[in-house]
């Protein structure tokens, strides 16, 4: 029986094309996609992988058998999609496998209004299905087939956008971009142009086999080039897309990384401005500075799991007005609880040209504790080494445990979480403190239980 376990994650499909999948299963799952949304009209887009256009043609086909319409936005990033989802009121599949290396390709499913598909909101079901459809047949063409047609959103997204956050008045800004080959370079030009912004633009070429580097910024040696760049030229920032422009990192005046809880801070202060008492959602990651920002801007934070779809699910339930996650991605309700890095990019540019003052000293405010960064750790047996560690701190005096998402274990003056990779075997160490010798101590004593 066909197995795709290796390919369907928690959130997508993601694997090496073409010997872990290939356009006769994408064509399978764009048939289930259709059959599990019950859609009569779906989106597709994709990014500038070389098997990008071929795999999202199949899905096209597989859902047009099924009588299913389909606009094909084509070129695009993952936000854009996203937007064409919301705007359109379509079911939508992205073709990306985002920062991973160029062999990789994958599907981002969303039903309409950009609402997630994850294993238990129709992903789980559809491989379910493309399992059975692989080994016995596919099922009959629909006796009228869907069309499908091309549409640009582009301009769209865009205004979009440019109608959240209003740049047009800020002072001139230099500002370097990174687009690490990916869709950054497609969709930056668009969104940037006739503002008062100088762009500095770095990779903006697509190419999918990612000549320059990874399109990665999560990894410090991806970001190089960019730090060097704002260096160079005295730019006032620099900002580095992943390859499916959905993440965006920054770096201030002097090419230092701004952590992305400094600028979860910073865009949840923004959006409090405009909806006084709007919740803010933040993942047990980010940095205590989070929920401190929000309450001091009449907020109410709410902690939730790693996870897009977590994220996106609390969003709904709450009403919340925007969301942060440690790596990057930013949730916005005026983006239909999508994430979008190009609008938390937009939120800085906001910020930093509405004021005098430099990067660095703005997001000074915002980022008021040391922190580890993500460590991670090769371990074969993840829940003993997490039992490990529960045993070592469990009864220690002032100390809390909770097990909201793998372990956090908090005291006063610090806190550390422990999580197991979902596709590696891998445990991930967070640790935040007051102070750096704190925060040192701490992360070695964790990682003497980690690694045993």
């Amino acid at each position: 029986m066909t197995d795709l376990s290796q390919i369907v994650k928690a959130y997508d499909v993601r694997g090496v094309v073409p010997t872990q999948w290939d356009e006769t299963l994408a064509e399978l799952f764009g048939a289930a996609f259709a059959e599990i949304t019950g859609a009569d009209a779906i989106v597709t887009g994709h990014d500038m992988r070389p098997s990008s256009p071929g795999l999202s043609g199949a899905f096209a086909r597989g859902a047009a058998a099924r009588g299913v319409d389909v606009t094909e936005i084509g070129l695009c990033s993952t936000d854009e999609l996203y937007f064409a989802s919301g705007a359109l009121g379509l079911p939508g599949a992205m073709f990306t496998a985002s920062h991973n290396p160029a062999q990789y390709n994958g599907i981002k499913m969303c039903r309409a209004g950009a609402a997630p598909v994850g294993q238990d909101s129709g992903l789980a079901d559809i491989r379910a299905l493309v399992e059975r459809w692989s080994d016995e047949g596919a099922p009959e063409p629909a006796a009228e087939p869907g069309t499908v047609t091309q549409r640009d959103v582009l301009g769209d997204y865009a205004a979009h956008l440019r109608g959240l956050v209003d740049l047009s008045g800020i002072r001139p800004l230099k500002v370097v971009v990174d687009a690490g080959n990916g869709m950054g370079g497609h969709t930056v030009p668009t969104v940037f142009e006739g503002l008062p912004l100088e762009l500095d633009a770095l990779y903006f070429e697509l190419d999918g086999s990612f000549p320059n580097h990874e399109a990665n910024p999560l990894d410090p040696k991806n970001i190089v080039d960019l730090q060097a760049r704002v260096r160079e030229t005295g730019a006032d920032l620099g900002l580095a897309f992943d390859g499916d422009a959905d993440r965006c990192f920054v770096v201030d005046e002097n090419g230092n990384p701004v952590s992305p809880s400094a600028i979860t801070a910073l865009v949840a202060a923004r959006e409090l401005a405009k909806h006084p008492g709007g919740t803010v959602i933040h993942n047990l990651i980010t940095s205590w500075s989070v929920p401190e920002v929000v309450k001091e801007n009449g907020g109410a934070p709410v902690r939730t799991r790693v996870g897009h779809s977590f994220i996106k699910d609390e969003m709904a339930k709450t009403g919340a007005i925007f969301g942060g996650e440690h790596s990057a991605h930013y949730y916005f309700r005026d983006f239909w609880n999508a994430d979008t890095g190009m609008l938390a990019a937009m939120h800085v540019l906001a910020a930093l040209g509405g004021q005098p003052g430099p990067l660095s000293q703005l997001v000074a405010q915002y980022d008021r504790y040391a922190a580890s960064g993500e460590i991670n750790s090769t371990v074969d047996d993840q829940t003993g080494r997490l039992a490990a560690i529960k045993t070592a701190y469990e009864n220690r005096a002032g100390v809390t445990l909770d097990e909201l998402d793998g372990l956090t274990v908090t005291a006063d003056d610090w806190w550390f979480n422990v999580r197991a990779s979902n596709t590696e075997p891998l445990l991930r160490l967070n640790v935040e403190a007051r102070d750096t010798v704190t925060a040192d101590r701490v992360r070695d004593e964790a990682l003497a239980i980690i690694r045993g």
